[in-house]
């Protein structure tokens, strides 16, 4: 998801074009209400208390005017662009806004010269870059050297996580500042600002809910919502918002999401984490929100198939064949009918025992691979195909097991010789690892005495989901 222009932000003009903050003429009456409403002073922000309030990190920085590169990460319609613009009003300093969508090297270049010609002059420069994170590595780095020299105050905005998306030498240089989405509170103060000369007096509960769920924590939709309405409202000559009304003028609501974006891997992880914790209502939850929000159902598939092999494991090895079988459903019928396929998945998930052994024991074993180096196969286990292989002693002594009792060769090895055996796979007492534990201790015993006895085997109540006895 890219964030558009930043909220009650002026329409797109070429850079050279922009005048200062400070000298632009206030909206006229036909301007939209979200240009209409945007804040002239710092108090009038909505949102935002914990960077704005009394002693915090960007009320003091407008307070004592000491002005520094920045960056504004956040989701859409959240004051970005407004921020940069009051600090330049703030500190009488000229605006220079940039489009990462559009601009280029060019454009970085006739900015930096306005601000080489403004300081000739005597005055400071704010270089505003919105949707940094669009900038590749060498348009992000041309900013550095005049940061650096202090020709101007660069400050970005970004919907993206600026760790992964911004280089690291112009991070550095710059203090993060976290922006959080608006909260219903916020929401409906800007509800009541923009009653002010609309023609109608009020806006009913119900429908300030609605708008408030449509809004999802950005401020330039809510607005972009509520014009239209209260534009029906006036037409239909009704001095109060009704919740029909809303609803004849309001589209579907669309959660936030960005696929491939920092919404995406939150969103994942919450269901991730919520199906690992065994919250089946959580799951669903954020199922649900990842779909209503515009996820590829594959995409989830393919995740709740990790989750199977991750956190599941052999405590139910049935859970992977489920949820394959989810995802192969859903491929068969399509959405909406397949998704049902897959919420079965996140349920059956969620609630059934969690393993993460195999998972541990894979990675383990891997590292332990990684520090021995490439040890030599025993000539015991090696393959011996030809007649020299015989002749130079490949397989022999070889015990095959399944000549011995219970197939089952008590005491070999096979491990490289001189090597002390590792135990990766440390099975739970939680669904089919506790027979698992059980049979690995029986085998292990087994090496030592020559029993023969075996307890793992299929039993009745579930021998679909068992793994076959050795």
């Amino acid at each position: 998801m890219t964030s558009g222009p930043g909220l009650f932000d002026d329409a797109d003009l070429p850079a050279p074009a922009r005048q200062p903050a400070a000298s632009k003429p206030a909206p006229g009456a036909n301007a939209p209400l979200a240009e209409r409403l945007r804040p002239h002073h710092l108090d009038e922000v909505v949102g935002q208390r914990h960077l704005l309030g009394p002693g915090k990190p960007l009320r003091v920085a407008f307070e004592t005017r000491r002005l520094h590169s920045m960056l504004f990460w956040g989701p859409p319609g959240v004051g970005k662009t407004t921020l940069a613009r009051l600090m330049a009003d703030a500190f009488d300093a000229g605006f220079l806004p940039l489009s990462a969508v559009l601009a280029g090297v060019k454009d970085i270049r006739d900015a930096v010269a306005q601000a080489q010609a403004a300081q000739q002059r005597g005055r400071a420069t704010i270089v505003f870059v919105d949707e940094v994170h669009r900038f590749n590595k060498s348009q992000q780095d041309a900013f550095l050297p005049h940061v650096e020299s202090g020709l101007f105050t660069f400050i970005g905005a970004t919907t993206e996580n600026p760790s992964f998306e911004v280089n690291s030498a112009l991070l550095s240089r710059a203090v993060v500042y976290v922006l959080e989405p608006l909260d219903a509170d916020d929401l409906r103060l800007l509800m009541q600002r923009a009653l002010a000369g609309s023609g109608v007096d009020a806006i009913e509960p119900a429908a300030q809910e609605r708008l408030i769920r449509h809004a999802d924590g950005d401020a330039r939709r809510l607005l972009g919502a509520l014009e239209l309405a209260l534009q029906a409202a006036v037409r239909a000559a009704q001095t109060t918002l009704t919740a029909d009304l809303l609803e004849q003028t309001l589209g579907a609501t669309l959660l936030r999401f960005d696929k491939g974006g920092e919404q995406t891997y939150d969103l994942i992880s919450a269901l991730h984490k919520s199906v690992r914790g065994s919250d089946v209502d959580a799951s669903l939850y954020w199922f649900a929100r990842m779909l209503e929000g515009g996820a590829d159902p594959r995409y989830l598939a393919r995740r709740l198939i990790r989750m199977a092999v991750e956190d599941i494991g052999l405590a139910d090895p049935k859970a992977l064949t489920l949820a394959l079988e989810a995802a192969q459903t859903y491929e068969r019928l399509g959405s909406p009918e397949g998704e049902l396929a897959l919420a079965e998945a996140v349920v059956y998930l969620a609630v059934t025992p969690k393993s993460n052994a195999v998972y541990k024991a894979y990675n383990a074993a891997r590292a332990f691979a990684r520090e021995q180096g490439t040890q030599p196969v025993p000539l015991h286990l090696r393959n011996a195909p030809t007649k020299l292989m015989k002749n130079l002693g490949y397989g022999k002594d070889y015990r095959y097991a399944h000549d011995e009792a219970d197939a089952f060769a008590a005491g070999e090895t096979y491990f490289p010789d001189g090597m002390r055996p590792p135990r990766f796979y440390q099975p739970t007492s939680r669904g089919v690892e506790e027979r698992i534990a059980r049979r690995l201790q029986e085998l292990a015993e087994r090496n030592t005495r020559g029993s023969v006895v075996s307890s793992f085997g299929p039993e009745s109540d579930s021998a679909a989901t068992e793994p076959p006895s050795d």
